[in-house]
């Protein structure tokens, strides 16, 4: 498109000023040229407005979004962030491509092309649905050589994020890694914690290769700078829930029979979410047993560690769901009296939201993003101290035993997450942040292109400066009579030569 040619034409009339008759003594044919000047300038600066800051606002985009584990299969918050994410760019107009390893992948997503990659399993993470992919494709390629799209936008940390970046360097497309799952918090419980700061190094050159990097929580964008992370590229994803479909409108006494076994009466803890050994959930065992007679725990989810849970909690008045999805997860949110959220390695906690949004009292960990959730503690929940299970038995124990003042946080708690719509959490992604990211990557790209002339300008001086100096010593060495003649006083090169 021809900038040069458009604007002038859409710009107002007061830009270009008439001349005046009057010029001072200046010629007309001066005045001439500074309006012609002036028209120049003003078409070079919506050119370079249309060029450095992207698409106008409202103008249908096209992104890539690479994403591991697959959003399609696998369960977890990133898989809430990523769907909703691409149905409201949809929703809004712009044209998708997800590139992703599934296990049952879909062709399209809510209009949105789904390029699956081949993905492998970690040996120390037992879950069918966990894949990770190199992402290294030769269709990958194409798609991003046609499509030509305005960001490209990477989950991470993973090992799909480094091919993300292999193409957005080699094709000069703007990048944004979004940080979802908080690694170096896992490798101890998982493998050698030895691999902590080599990972650390890892996610620093993520955020260096990112024109921006998203975090779900202020908590983990502190936790980011405090590992030396760049700490200006690193902006907040905002956050969001869908109060529709987690209402406490679906809380039913069907589904409290099948969560407590028979005992609907009962007072209900229950956890939503993928059972894992990070997740912190065997300390629950303990918390049950000093609870009121009575009280009951719910799992809800399915995960590596459940067959442990299983036999850890055997004998207890524990009941495990598996999955549940679509009306039967809203449900039994809403059914339960109190959620739990032990887990201390949370970016974010998107299920505390969920619950939230259900009506319910957390009784939460003071960790990570968790701490972003629940901003008033005591009116939105509580929340206690990481390690510190007395004071987590004390808050548990009151909810338990004070029905109305559970309900009351519960409804405070509704209040507080009904403002946090998907809609305007995509909008502020896509017109704020992906924005900010074709600007950076614009600024940045002019400067690199700065440094370069200065580069090569020093290194063109540098090599000329060497080949007159080349071309003098073999022209000294050639000359088999220099013993025979005196240096002259002016011929400090011969002298130069002649001492060393």
């Amino acid at each position: 498109m021809d900038f040069r040619a458009t604007v002038p034409s859409q710009c107002p009339a007061a830009v270009y000023p008439a001349a005046p008759r009057n010029t001072n003594g200046r010629s007309q044919l001066h005045v001439a040229k500074r309006r012609r000047l002036s028209t120049r300038q003003v078409t070079c600066q919506a050119a370079d407005l249309a060029l450095g800051a992207g698409l106008p606002r409202g103008a249908p985009r096209k992104v890539a979004i690479f994403v591991e584990p697959s959003p399609f299969s696998h369960v977890s918050g990133m898989k809430i962030r990523f769907t909703n994410l691409i149905k409201g760019l949809r929703d809004i107009g712009d044209d998708v491509c997800v590139f992703t390893p599934c296990v049952d992948p879909p062709k399209t997503f809510h209009g949105a092309k789904v390029v699956n990659v081949l993905g492998f399993s970690l040996p120390f993470y037992h879950s069918p649905t966990l894949l990770l992919s190199l992402g290294l494709s030769v269709r990958v390629l194409w798609q991003l050589i046609t499509k030509r799209p305005d960001v490209i936008h990477v989950s991470s940390p993973g090992l799909l994020v480094f091919s993300a970046i292999l193409y957005a360097k080699m094709l000069a497309i703007p990048l944004v890694v979004s940080y979802h799952t908080h690694i170096p918090e896992y490798i101890p419980k998982y493998t050698w914690k030895g691999l902590v700061e080599p990972m650390w190094k890892l996610i620093r050159f993520c955020t260096l290769m990112a024109d921006v990097t998203l975090v779900p929580s202020r908590a983990m964008k502190l936790e980011l700078g405090r590992n030396k992370c760049r700490n200006k590229r690193i902006d907040v994803w905002p956050q969001a829930v869908d109060t529709d479909i987690f209402n406490p409108r679906f809380r039913s006494r069907e589904m409290r029979e099948r969560m407590t076994e028979g005992n609907p009466d009962a007072p209900i803890l229950v956890y939503v979410g993928r059972l894992g050994a990070e997740k912190n959930l065997f300390i629950l065992k303990d918390l049950l047993r000093q609870l009121p007679q009575g009280t009951r725990l719910c799992f809800v989810g399915d995960g590596p560690s459940k067959r442990e849970l299983e036999q850890h909690f055997a004998g207890t008045a524990t009941h495990f769901t598996g999955m549940l999805k679509g009306d039967d997860l809203s449900s039994a949110y809403a059914s339960a009296d109190i959620f739990m959220m032990p887990s201390e390695t949370e970016t974010l906690g998107f299920v505390a939201l969920e619950a939230m949004a259900s009506g319910l009292a957390v009784v939460a960990v003071a960790a990570g993003g968790l701490t972003d959730i629940i901003s008033q503690p005591g009116r939105t929940g509580v929340l206690y101290p990481a390690g510190d299970y007395a004071e987590a038995l004390r808050l548990t124990q009151h909810l338990v035993e004070d029905m109305a003042a559970r309900k009351t946080m519960g409804a405070t708690a509704r209040a507080e997450v009904e403002r946090l719509g998907w809609l305007a959490a995509i909008r502020r992604v896509r017109d704020s942040q992906y924005q900010r990211a074709i600007t950076t990557y614009r600024a940045h790209k002019r400067f690199r292109f700065l440094a370069l002339r200065v580069m090569f300008t020093r290194m063109w001086r540098a090599l000329k400066a060497a080949i007159v100096f080349a071309f003098s010593w073999i022209t000294y060495q050639l000359d088999y009579a220099r013993h025979l003649r005196t240096p002259s006083n002016g011929n400090g090169l011969a002298s130069a030569y002649k001492s060393s």
